[in-house]
């Protein structure tokens, strides 16, 4: 016989446990610590500044996406087409994809010092992606100082105004 037969399955959290999140933010931390203290040999990593937004856990805390936004002066995306093949790309020294993918190549350094940094039972694999919100709300910035969007938002308080009264 069957117990609480009656109950339909558990549906899946809607977001990460308490669990991963506290883990998320630990390794945040330590990762901080590392990149301040540590110098790293990758030539794209040399004298950028990098902050590490958010860390999201797996489940199972045994792999750990990093997003990072680097900083520094000539950081701005700069992507060519190259003169001779236009089909070829150039990425410049400096953009945010060089040092993703610098911080990916000293992935396994870095998981090996978070090792003796962090007491957790397993060390996490990191994974570096760049952190698009700041290019989202650098884009809405610029839709509110857009003057047609400008003119709306005034009409809507006045609106407002008029209801209130």
């Amino acid at each position: 016989m069957k117990r609480h037969s009656d109950k339909s399955p558990k549906a899946a959290p809607a977001g990460p446990s308490q669990r991963q999140l506290r883990a998320g933010e630990l390794i945040r931390h330590a990762l901080v610590d590392i990149l301040r203290h540590e110098d790293l040999q990758d030539p794209a990593l040399a004298n950028i500044s990098v902050t590490i937004t958010e860390v999201r856990m797996s489940p199972d805390l045994r792999h750990a996406i990093c997003f990072v936004e680097p900083l520094g002066a000539g950081i701005a995306p700069k992507i060519d087409r190259e003169a001779s093949s236009p089909s070829r790309i150039v990425v410049e020294l400096g953009s945010p994809e060089v040092v993703v993918a610098g911080l990916n190549r000293v992935a396994k350094f870095l998981r090996g010092r978070l090792g003796k940094t962090i007491d957790m039972k397993f060390t996490p694999d990191l994974k570096f992606l760049h952190d698009e919100s700041f290019n989202s709300a650098a884009y809405m910035d610029r839709l509110f100082d857009n003057p047609v969007v400008q003119q709306d938002l005034r009409r809507l308080s006045d609106v407002v105004d008029q209801d209130e009264d």
